[in-house]
């Protein structure tokens, strides 16, 4: 594709990779000092601006919740052994649990336990934001381990007014309408579900601040899913309605092709971009309609909203058996995914940033391009498409269409396209007309 700023994606996938073990340990949830700490973190490579946002804040039809934070957990078995500690995992936990500090009988305990009957040696991710309870994960095997007698149980949490955490980077451009990318930062020990998508927000807004021009005002939000996206969209009406084009990016670095839901309009410019780039991408793809179910993407499309937002992935939410537990690791996604998700996500970004609409100005028939220095005399070039997109762009240069209308009806590549308009420019035969 296009660009002006060219990386090497594997690179940028080691560099992913590394951001993604560092933040791994963290105890994160909706609220708490584990999102703030992830956000620090993350905002030593790139500025961030935090907002706060108290609890009992009415948002929409939800109110931010108290907020969470845990310390410790552990159960000791009869023999005073602990076999479940928070040290091993931030997922032995039941995130939101309430503090308790008890002794019960495996009767009483069993209750509060959750495992996998289908995959016995894995933990899974369980939560109770909205209902004060409290709950251990761990692996099914152990489980059926557990012998009669009597255990010590102890989660070292509090729940109580606070605050919710979201961040901002927002990187300005000529034109004050937005391109929204925005991640869940929420889970804690999740790799693919959580952290691919915060590493890929972090390469594209380095890739973006190096940048020395850009066209449109980029916002990355790390936010706690679906209450963050409730509540920074109650909080910033005016901002939501400046988002011309939006991603949501999760679930980017397994072995997975690449998969892109459409927003709830089905054919804004976003869906055709990043439906373009992949169909050039010369890899497997799937393009999905939208749904209201998901990541956020179903926030920022609510019909109060309707914002041209989809969700950029390799596999779904949902659709690897991994999802949701201690096998989403670090070991299920790898540096040549996230490097190649990265590639394709700067793609997109390229393509909204280079997509313009031209007016031919010599439109009564074809001008001269040889002369021009546009044709070899002897016929061809280096790139392929490039004379045959020379005429397309022509052709279609009048006023009301983009050089995307250009790449698709030609089916020739957008770098391929945006080359030529390039060139037809600096001959003087296009001028740019008003904004795609």
């Amino acid at each position: 594709m296009w660009s002006d700023n060219p990386v090497n994606s594997l690179t940028v996938g080691e560099a992913m990779y590394r951001l993604a073990a560092d933040l791994y340990p963290l105890p994160r949830s909706i609220t708490g000092e584990g999102f703030r700490e992830t956000i620090r973190r993350i905002g030593e490579l790139i500025p961030l601006a935090v907002t706060e946002t108290p609890t009992g804040t009415p948002v929409f039809d939800w109110t931010v919740p108290k907020e969470w934070n845990l310390r410790d957990a552990w159960v000791t078995d009869p023999a005073g052994e602990r076999i479940i500690d928070l040290r091993d995992s931030t997922l032995h936990v039941v995130n939101y649990s309430v503090p308790v500090r008890r002794t019960l009988s495996l009767a009483e305990l069993r209750p509060h336990l959750h495992s996998l009957p289908d995959h016995p040696d894995w933990v899974p991710y369980r939560t109770s934001y909205y209902d004060e309870t409290w709950g251990f994960c761990l692996t099914h095997r152990l489980r059926e381990s557990l012998r009669e007698g009597t255990y010590e149980v102890c989660i070292d949490s509090s729940l109580e007014p606070g605050s919710l955490t979201y961040a901002e980077c927002v990187l300005p451009g000529d034109d004050p309408r937005e391109v929204l990318l925005s991640c869940h930062s929420c889970h804690p020990a999740l790799a693919n579900d959580n952290l691919s998508g915060i590493t890929l927000a972090v390469a594209l807004a380095r890739a973006l601040s190096a940048r020395e021009h850009r066209r449109w005002t980029y916002r990355f939000l790390f936010i706690p899913g679906t209450i963050g996206a409730i509540t920074w969209l109650a909080r910033n009406p005016a901002l939501a309605r400046r988002v011309q084009h939006g991603l949501v990016l999760a679930c980017v670095g397994d072995r997975g092709h690449l998969t892109y839901k459409r927003s709830r309009r089905g054919n804004a410019p976003i869906d055709r971009t990043v439906a373009h780039v992949l169909r050039h991408a010369g890899a497997p793809y799937e393009l999905m309609d939208f749904i209201p179910y998901g990541y956020d993407e179903r926030q920022y499309c609510s019909p109060g909203f309707d914002l041209p937002v989809g969700c950029f992935m390799r596999t779904p939410n949902g659709q690897y058996r991994e999802y949701h537990t201690s096998a989403d690791d670090l070991d299920f996604i790898t540096p040549a995914h996230l490097g190649d998700s990265f590639a394709r996500a700067l793609d997109v970004v390229q393509l909204l940033e280079g997509d313009r609409v031209y007016v031919n100005t010599h439109p009564c028939c074809e001008p001269q391009l040889g002369t021009r220095g546009l044709y070899r005399t002897t016929g061809g070039t280096d790139v392929p498409g490039y004379e045959l997109a020379l005429l397309w762009v022509l052709n279609q240069s009048d006023g009301a269409h983009s050089l995307l209308d250009v790449a698709e009806r030609a089916t020739l590549p957008f770098g391929v396209v945006r080359r030529a308009a390039d060139d037809l420019l600096r001959a003087g035969l296009l001028r740019e007309g008003a904004s795609a």
